[in-house]
């Protein structure tokens, strides 16, 4: 360790490169994409009015919850 710390110090280390970046695949990312659109309508047409009045209370009391732990 003492010896990484004194190559690094004197310019004697080796230089360290950044990783590769992951190149993406087109196609899935356009289906990737297409499904998170959907989904959100697909699950609320799906969901009764008073299912969906209680979900959007659970989330807006967690909001409001998360919002007063900080003081």
């Amino acid at each position: 360790m003492a010896k990484h710390i004194l190559d690094q110090l004197t310019g004697d280390a080796p230089k360290d490169e950044p990783p590769p970046v992951p190149v993406k695949n087109p196609a899935a990312v356009a289906l990737g994409a297409l499904g998170g659109k959907k989904g959100g309508a697909a699950r609320a047409a799906a969901l009764s009015p008073r299912k969906r009045k209680e979900i959007a209370k659970k989330a807006a009391a967690a909001r409001w919850n998360k919002s007063t732990d900080n003081t």
